[in-house]
């Protein structure tokens, strides 16, 4: 059992770790004090040629696996970006995946090269204000007319609505079906025509920089050869791409924890109390480094998922393990670092309150740890099903 990681993806780590640290702490407390979207960020790592990762070459991207796309999203969060940084970057990962997969070829030319330019900014919409965890009851309804759909209804929680170009829309064609209730909602990738899309923003706990909206849609005209994969089976499609997202967003927990443990270290060994740094406290020094044994754990289990998907072996149960355990280790580490700066973690100069404030979203988003833990319950360990 080899742990190390190859000469590429080492590379890629480096690579990756100098340029998100090229963007000072300062940058991401500016971003978050003004909400004005991180462009310059994504554009460096357009130019970089990193928002191609997981789109085939043949497309113009690098066609490499999650494995990869974690490392790169570990080190954006390591470095101190938090969500602020690794969302931008995340949506060019996760929205993909199912066009990657399941798309036609006309629609992968039409739109993969685009996403690995950095062309297109992606919004995904699947949740909605009355259908939450359970995907079945969505209500958006797309109505076939010809050779095109016409879509009307609302989403809650998409991100990038403001800044989108392009949606990943999943909408209902035929009527719910309690025996297959999952059966007849089709995945659409279309262009995001704001003159049938309103956005109405939601001021937020964190990521304050990357917008998350209300969206509501009335009469989008979609065309047929915008539709992913089969009609009727789009959420089937989306499930290929949930153990990869529980992956990402458990990596990017994992670096956010990391790089509050990174401050608040550097603070402990500074801050000088009764004649003696606070870090020779085992008060201090304990709790610091229970929380970096439980980010160790959480990656190598992250790691352990993502190495699954890419070798095309079931992970559901490891990616599911990841995402509970790093989305609280992640937070406890980012609530020791505030609690190690005493009152100056409270400030926002320091930067930990706000690695705090956004780490906590892994807690609840895209999948609850409760919800977790009631598909390990029943696909485990075989209990019965809860809901």
């Amino acid at each position: 059992m080899d742990f190390a990681l190859t000469e590429q993806q080492e590379l890629i780590r480096k690579e990756v770790a100098t340029l998100a640290r090229s963007f000072p702490a300062d940058y991401w407390l500016e971003k978050d004090k003004s909400g004005d979207y991180p462009w310059e960020f994504v554009k460096a790592f357009g130019a970089g040629g990193w928002l191609g990762i997981v789109i085939p070459e043949e497309y113009g991207g690098s066609g490499l696996g999650v494995t990869e796309a974690a490392i790169l999203l570990h080190e954006i969060c390591a470095a101190g970006a938090g969500t602020t940084g690794a969302s931008p970057i995340h949506f060019y990962v996760f929205p993909p995946m199912p066009v990657v997969k399941h798309g036609s070829a006309a629609l992968k030319e039409r739109y993969l090269p685009a996403i690995a330019r950095g062309d297109c900014v992606m919004s995904f919409g699947v949740t909605e204000p009355n259908a939450g965890t359970d995907t079945s009851r969505i209500e958006t309804r797309a109505e076939r007319q010809g050779d095109r759909f016409v879509v009307n209804g609302r989403k809650v929680w998409n991100t990038n609505a403001r800044q989108a170009t392009h949606i990943l829309l999943l909408a209902r064609t035929s009527p719910r079906d309690s025996a297959k209730p999952f059966a007849g909602l089709t995945l659409f990738f279309t262009p995001f025509d704001r003159t049938k899309i309103t956005v109405r923003e939601i001021d937020k706990m964190g990521r304050r920089a990357v917008d998350s909206n209300e969206i509501f849609i009335d009469g989008l005209e979609i065309p047929t050869s915008d539709v992913v994969g089969e009609v009727g089976r789009g959420f089937y499609h989306l499930l290929d791409s949930l153990n990869p997202e529980r992956v990402l967003t458990a990596i990017e927990a994992v670096g956010i924890g990391r790089a509050a443990i990174e401050r608040a270290s550097q603070y402990a060994k500074e801050r000088v109390v009764f004649g003696r740094p606070i870090g020779q406290n085992q008060a201090i020094a304990h709790p610091l480094a229970q929380a970096w044994a439980k980010l160790e754990a959480a990656e190598l289990i992250t790691m352990k998922a993502a190495w699954l998907f890419d070798h095309g072996r079931p992970c559901g149960a490891e990616a599911n393990t990841a995402k509970l355990l790093a989305a609280d280790a992640g937070f406890e580490a980012c609530d020791v670092a505030v609690q190690t700066h005493g009152g100056y973690g409270y400030a926002k100069e320091f930067h930990v309150e706000r690695l705090f404030r956004e780490v906590r979203l892994y807690k609840i988003a895209p999948v609850s740890q409760q919800m977790v833990l009631n598909y390990l319950s029943e696909h485990v360990l075989g209990l019965p099903k809860s809901y």
